[in-house]
């Protein structure tokens, strides 16, 4: 892949957010288990929270301020940002000029497979300089109007593990098999399951371990709990069916949540924002902050 990263690329980036509100999130048509969006921002845009996904993104424009690993951190115009899943964070514009970003949202499962059976890789930092990491994420957050191929982000994807693998900065370790098969038995019962609650004593069947065992193995191949798996996925089906317009009690139930109190507490954990907030910039309704 090659992507000339220079100032008009920037510009014509940002061109399309343009006419948009002024705090806004726009959503790219992506395949399961990857979500790519552009938001722009003044002001704090995110409260802490912690999401079972990598983030990764590039500034586009602006200073993106947050905090991350106990330290604050900045990226500016051409750095990339790495969020480990399951890692605390903030984030919001650094100065009156405002903000804007693409970020991609990545499920580690789809990354596993890259990886060779080692562990995911740890960019400790947060903030990477790396103009050809840069190149290879807008590769794929540039066209963020279009569906990727499918062959396209295979390739993207192990250009991108590359990358994290080249600045996690000691080699991963690997995964034993039997964490590995268990860890992707559970998740598969998970996925096939996200409508209802899912006991332990399932889990331990399918898998063939105790509950202990597989919690330690599922976070190890994973980087999060089988539980807060369940919740984010279905948190996840919540945020397209906002971006569908439809109603937030509705939606609180239909994603699985016991109320609308429930679903707004697990969402403004994981999102950093309420739903009704995160409808309002997604829709176009959103005022400066």
């Amino acid at each position: 892949m090659s992507f000339e990263l220079d100032r008009q690329a920037f510009e014509g980036l940002g061109r399309l957010c343009a006419d948009a509100a002024e705090n806004c999130i726009i959503s790219a048509p992506d395949p399961a288990g990857m979500e790519r969006i552009e938001a722009r921002f003044h002001g704090s845009a995110f409260d802490p929270h912690r999401h079972d996904t990598y983030a990764i993104g590039v500034t586009l424009r602006g200073v993106q301020t947050f905090r991350y690993r106990g330290a604050a951190r900045l990226s500016l115009p051409g750095q990339v940002i790495v969020l480990h899943p399951d890692e605390l964070h903030d984030g919001g514009a650094g100065t009156e000029e405002g903000l804007r970003y693409r970020m991609l949202y990545l499920e580690p499962s789809l990354m596993l497979d890259c990886l060779g059976g080692t562990a995911l890789p740890f960019v400790r930092e947060g903030v990477v300089t790396d103009d050809a990491f840069c190149a290879t994420l807008l590769s794929a957050l540039g066209p963020l109007e279009q569906e990727l191929d499918e062959l396209f982000v295979d390739d993207f994807l192990a250009q991108l593990m590359q990358s994290l693998t080249r600045h996690a900065g000691k080699p991963a370790k690997p995964l034993a098999g039997t964490a590995w098969r268990a860890a992707t038995l559970a998740r598969e019962y998970l996925v096939e399951n996200l409508d209802r609650p899912v006991r332990s004593d399932e889990l331990e069947a399918i898998t063939g371990l105790d509950r202990y065992a597989l919690s330690r193995h599922f976070r190890a191949a994973f980087s999060t709990s089988p539980h807060r798996f369940l919740v984010m996925r279905r948190l996840q089906s919540a945020r397209r069916m906002i971006a569908a317009g439809e109603p937030l009690a509705q939606i609180a139930i239909e994603a699985g949540f016991s109320d609308q109190s429930h679903f707004n507490r697990q969402f403004k954990k994981a999102f950093g924002m309420t739903p009704g907030r995160w409808s309002s910039l997604t829709h176009g309704t959103a005022t400066a902050a």
